[in-house]
């Protein structure tokens, strides 16, 4: 035994790097777009290499060896917004380096002005940098650099004020610049009635981890963004619990709770026996 174990100690490594950098990967990847696409053609790709050597297919499996390369250079070009995503959230680290009551105030003080905001129905964007950083979209808006309150905010999104036009990035507890433009989603949405502005907070979310929120100025509804999906017409009581659980949980207990709450949705779909009624709200948006 401890002869084998001095000949293929290395092996066992390099399978516990690959593991590790797999799974890390797989992670990383899941929440994105193109994931399921990339994970049913990988399976397609392993099942015909598989049948063709075991069945001792020649044609297949010259077939498979020419196409493999041009198929791999393919799914790199279509699929490289999802990629570039991926791997800079693999990457990256949480810059939220202050404490948790100084979190909790700021969270505190950004609901508290999302919330006049949509009192006053003055449409606002807001994006919150976390761990990738916002510079590109930074440096298309004013430098603002100032701490974070609701009469500030106000005066920005005024409607007749030069700033009100564009989204207002904050790092930390600050306000980082104001006018900024976002780049808008190029995924399809379902609900026609929003507009360039929740485009907007959508596709930063899509190639960033930062989180949006969208004040509706038609209507004073509140969005927040995260990950590539929004959550429409949140209520005063539930947009504060959801900024809690996005930046004050441990982000590894947050993803063992999406997967059960993942799981728990598929079990309630698939014994649903009939479809949801068009006056529940809780169902179906404005």
């Amino acid at each position: 035994m401890l002869r084998f174990l001095q000949e293929h100690w290395r092996s066992a490594v390099e399978i516990l790097i690959l593991w590790a950098f797999i799974y890390h990967l797989y992670r990383t990847f899941r929440a994105t777009r193109g994931a399921r696409i990339l994970v049913g053609l990988a399976i397609i790709f392993v099942v015909l290499t598989l049948a063709s050597q075991l069945l001792q297919l020649e044609v297949m499996q010259f077939i498979i060896t020419r196409v493999a390369v041009v198929a791999a250079l393919a799914l790199l070009i279509i699929f490289q917004p999802e990629l570039r995503m991926a791997l800079a959230r693999l990457g990256s680290s949480r810059l939220w380096s202050f404490n948790s009551t100084q979190q909790q105030e700021f969270l505190g003080t950004l609901s508290d002005a999302v919330w006049q905001l949509s009192k006053k129905r003055y449409g606002a964007l807001f994006a919150i940098e976390r761990s990738i950083g916002l510079k590109d979209h930074i440096e298309t808006g004013v430098a603002i650099k100032g701490i974070l309150s609701a009469e500030l905010a106000l005066t920005i999104f005024h409607p007749k004020t030069a700033l009100h036009d564009g989204g207002v990035v904050l790092s930390g507890e600050r306000i980082v610049a104001a006018s900024c433009v976002f780049s808008v989603s190029q995924s399809e949405v379902g609900d026609r009635s929003m507009g360039l502005r929740h485009r907007a907070a959508i596709g930063l979310t899509e190639e960033s981890d930062a989180v949006t929120i969208v004040v509706s100025e038609e209507t004073g509804q509140v969005s927040l963004c995260i990950d590539g999906k929004i959550e429409r017409n949140l209520e005063e009581e539930a947009f504060s619990m959801r900024l809690e659980e996005i930046f004050l949980r441990d982000p590894e207990v947050e993803d063992d709770e999406e997967e059960l709450d993942e799981e728990i949705v598929r079990e309630q779909l698939d014994t649903q026996d009939s479809v949801a009624s068009g006056g529940d709200r809780s169902v179906v948006s404005d």
